[in-house]
Order: structure tokens, then C-alpha cells, then sequence
């Protein structure tokens, strides 16, 4: 309802922007007893790894899939440490060794799962679903920790507002113009004309916020207006597929929304659908510019 969406989307961002805050504080506290930056968002991340890893279990239990909580949470664990933690291994051998230990321990959580039931029937799907919570709520997740680990949160922040913006410029977009349907068959309302808006929309707030938002931040966290726009236009792109993604994920499992954890706004997916793609989106621009 939208009485409640208006409570809960500012507490919400209240909220977010509060961890933000006390993890950007603690960046002086971390650099001098030599640990990484970004130990409050990797606790945040966790929590939210294992509330994805719940949706995603309810997707594929609604889509009469085997699916198991524990192993799903504990795969999406895997994937977030996996990916992050690895980063902080001396070597580029370690580090690939590090990702392939998490999903390697991942399978071997899946399929524990199902010797426990000494059932092998619906194991590959149990697999499936368990290897997708992996990489949906731990890996997905991980590439925006790679970012957190050399830049501040707010340039964080600022990825975030760029994707977000996206679906704000392709809704109203959409509804002005919109006559020519994107994909009917996964989601009747969007438009080629609404993903136009969007892109428009997205790489205009990159550009602004890369511009506007440097003399605020270290050297190592800027970016060029030009990078901001081609990254806003990127994301606003990759994040519209893993919107559409979702869609697919709640048409099989019949399903309105993700969950019921946000109020009026469903559940964590419902909001992170679009970040989560455009976390590999972030880094790879940032490698690319360094």
C-alpha cells in the first residue's frame, strides 16, 4: 500500500545512510590496526546474503522445487566471503583458489542436504537452487564488498542512486510515452521507450553525481563526469535485466513479491533486484579507470 511504502522507504534510506556513516567513520580506526575497511558493510551484507538466500528458497519451493533455508543461506555465506575474502589472499593464484574453495563448498553443502534426506529424488534441482543462492545473495553481493575494500561507501551510495534512478526515469518515461512493449510476456508494463527514459535518465545522474560529488571525496574515489555517464547508461541497462530477472523468478513461483520483510515495498530482492547485477558493473568500471 502506498501509505506504507511513504513509512517505510524513508526510514529505509534513513537507515542505510546511518551504516554508511558509522562504516565511513571507521576507515581512520581500521587503516591503523591494519584491517580492512568496510567491516560494517560486510556485516550488513551478510544479513542481507541471508535474507536473499530466504527468497530465493521461497521462489523455488512456490515453483514446487526442493529447496533447503540452511543450505541456501549457507551457500549465499560461501559466495559472499568467497568473492570478498579472497581479495584480501596475497596472490592472484590464491585468490582464484579462494572463489573456487566457496563454490566448490558449496555444492558439497547442496549435496549433504540431500544425503541428510537419503532421498536422491529432486537432487539436481536442490543443487540448482542451492548454487543460485550462492551466486544470487553471496557472489552478486561480493563484487560491491571488492568495491568497498579500495573505495569509500559513498561512492557506494552514489552507484546505488545511479541504478535506482534508472527506474524512476523509465516509470515516468514509460507512462508519458511508452507505446512499444520491452518483453510482454515477462512484464507487460515496460517499454523500449521507458528503458530509453531510464538510460537518459541514469546516465545524467552518473554524470552529476561523478561532477558534483568529487571535491567530497579522496582521490582514489574519484571519478570523471564521463566515466559517471558511461557507467550510469551501463548500469541502467544491466540493472533493468536483473529487474527482469526477478520477474521471472516470481512469474514461475506465482508469486507477487519476494517477501514481506519491507512493508508496503515486499521483500529485499523486490528493492536489491537491479543493484545486485550492476555490483560487477561498478567494479569492472573502477579496474578499467584506475
Amino acid at each position: 500500500m502506498l501509505w506504507q511504502r511513504l513509512i517505510t522507504g524513508p526510514l529505509l534510506i534513513a537507515f542505510i545512510l546511518g551504516i554508511v556513516w558509522v562504516d565511513a567513520s571507521l576507515d581512520a580506526f581500521a587503516r591503523e590496526r591494519g584491517l580492512p575497511q568496510g567491516l560494517v558493510l560486510f556485516g550488513f551484507s551478510a544479513i542481507l546474503a541471508v535474507l536473499i538466500a530466504r527468497e530465493i528458497t521461497a521462489f523455488l519451493r512456490a515453483a514446487a522445487i526442493p529447496a533447503s533455508m540452511g543450505a541456501a543461506a549457507i551457500a549465499a555465506l560461501l559466495g559472499l566471503f568467497g568473492t570478498a575474502g579472497s581479495a584480501l589472499l596475497s596472490s592472484k593464484v590464491g585468490t582464484a583458489g579462494g572463489v573456487a574453495t566457496a563454490l566448490s563448498l558449496t555444492l558439497l553443502v547442496a549435496l549433504l542436504r540431500m544425503a541428510r534426506d537419503r532421498d536422491p529424488k529432486g537432487s539436481l534441482m536442490l543443487v540448482g537452487g542451492t548454487l543460485l543462492a550462492g551466486v544470487y545473495g553471496g557472489v552478486l553481493l561480493g563484487f560491491w564488498m571488492l568495491v568497498r575494500l579500495e573505495h569509500s561507501p559513498w561512492l557506494l551510495v552514489g552507484a546505488v542512486l545511479t541504478t535506482k534512478s534508472c527506474d524512476i526515469g523509465a516509470y515516468f518515461t514509460g507512462m508519458s510515452i511508452g507505446r512499444h512493449k520491452m518483453i510482454p510476456w515477462l512484464s507487460p508494463k515496460k517499454t523500449w521507450e521507458g528503458l530509453a527514459g531510464g538510460v537518459v535518465v541514469a546516465s545524467a545522474v552518473g554524470a552529476l553525481l561523478a561532477h558534483f560529488g568529487s571535491p567530497y571525496l579522496e582521490e582514489a574515489d574519484r571519478v570523471s563526469w564521463v566515466l559517471g555517464a558511461i557507467g550510469g547508461a551501463l548500469m541502467a541497462v544491466v540493472g533493468q535485466a536483473g529487474d527482469l530477472a526477478e520477474s521471472a523468478f516470481k512469474r514461475d513461483a506465482g508469486l507477487k513479491d519476494s517477501g514481506r520483510v519491507l512493508p508496503g515495498m515486499g521483500g529485499v530482492l523486490d528493492v536489491l533486484d537491479s543493484p545486485l547485477f550492476t555490483g560487477p558493473v561498478v567494479y569492472w568500471l573502477l579496474r578499467a579507470a584506475a
